[in-house]
């Protein structure tokens, strides 16, 4: 497992370096000087202009400002702001914990909502109570985050005034983004879950269960559930890790200060190495969630853990043989 692990630890090298590449060209395609952006409201002399390019490093060609990124991110820098003079990473590190919290709490919602109903869905297959969930479901698939923020800003906050409808503080600040994150991502988890049941439990185990005598409840729960949890735990874990990357419209909607919002921040302010490294942490975050998700697979179905270290093992052999060519 730890070498399975190792692995796809340095499986991360790649994609840390394709999507800095990526984002890093894509962001010089444009026509606007990020000079004169920067400089925007001020009537810059030639000289100042030309410093000002100089201490950025955008005097030089492209190619050489790329290898001159890589090369500090190699060290873990992700350059420094060029609106604030920080270091992103740490700018970014200020900011991830708000993201966690909010992550977390939407995430719990989630699978507090979506999961009884999609395990109660599926028993009772085309029931009322099974028609309703998958509308309420569709619609929440349907409905746009921005859209059910502010519709919840306006009701809870503007006409009612029972939470505020922005900022960071105690809970009362965290209830309405964490119910729009974890709305939408409920809509998405329900479905999976239905379908990944009503598939089970007409597995021929479960007939079987069932005509032993066992009790419904110990046959959906212990026989049912457990084997329908690979689909839900990717599901659970591809949305999580996209919230701790930030989830940027509901953050800029309710004012929270976290990576997301730091995101946007960095793009109207045409600040290149916020944007940057944003987006390498959230190849990071993602990857190292997929990667916990994989092991958890291993506890869930002991099969894949076997699988897992055959790989292993199969790939050890393979090299073992090439040395001894």
């Amino acid at each position: 497992m730890l070498r399975y692990i190792f692995k796809r630890l340095l499986m991360l090298i790649p994609i840390i370096i394709g999507a800095s590449a990526i984002i890093f060209f894509i962001l010089n395609l444009g026509g606007d000087d990020p000079v004169m952006l920067l400089l925007a409201g001020t009537e810059p002399d030639e000289l100042t202009i030309e410093l000002t390019r100089k201490e950025l490093g955008l005097d030089k060609p492209i190619a050489i400002q790329f290898l001159d990124y890589m090369k500090g991110l190699l060290t873990g820098d992700l350059g420094t702001s060029w609106k604030t003079g920080k270091p992103v990473f740490e700018e970014y590190m200020m900011r991830f914990p708000a993201t966690v919290k909010l992550a977390f709490v939407a995430l719990s919602i989630s699978v507090l909502i979506s999961i009884p109903i999609g395990i109660i869905s599926a028993v009772k297959q085309y029931s009322l109570f099974d028609n309703i969930g998958m509308v309420a479901a569709l619609l929440g698939i349907a409905m746009p985050n921005f859209w059910l923020g502010l519709l919840l800003i306006i009701c809870f906050s503007v006409q009612l005034g029972w939470l505020p409808s922005g900022g960071y503080g105690g809970l009362a600040f965290l209830i309405l983004p964490a119910i729009t994150i974890g709305t939408d991502q409920a809509a998405l988890l329900t479905r999976m879950t239905r379908s990944s049941m009503l598939e089970v439990i007409r597995q021929d185990y479960i007939r079987t269960a069932r005509a032993k005598g066992l009790v419904e409840k110990v046959i959906i729960i212990k026989h049912g559930l457990k084997n329908a949890l690979i689909p839900i735990v990717t599901v659970i874990g591809n949305q999580f890790g996209h919230a701790l990357g930030g989830a940027v419209l509901t953050e800029t909607i309710f004012s929270w200060p976290g990576v997301g919002r730091f995101m946007i921040e960095g793009i109207n302010k045409h600040d290149r190495p916020v944007v940057i490294g944003c987006v390498i942490m959230l190849c990071i975050m993602i990857s190292i969630v997929n990667l916990g998700v994989d092991i958890i697979y291993a506890f869930v179905d002991p099969r894949i853990k076997t699988d897992m270290t055959k790989k292993v093992l199969r790939g050890g052999g393979l090299k073992c043989q090439k040395g001894q060519q």
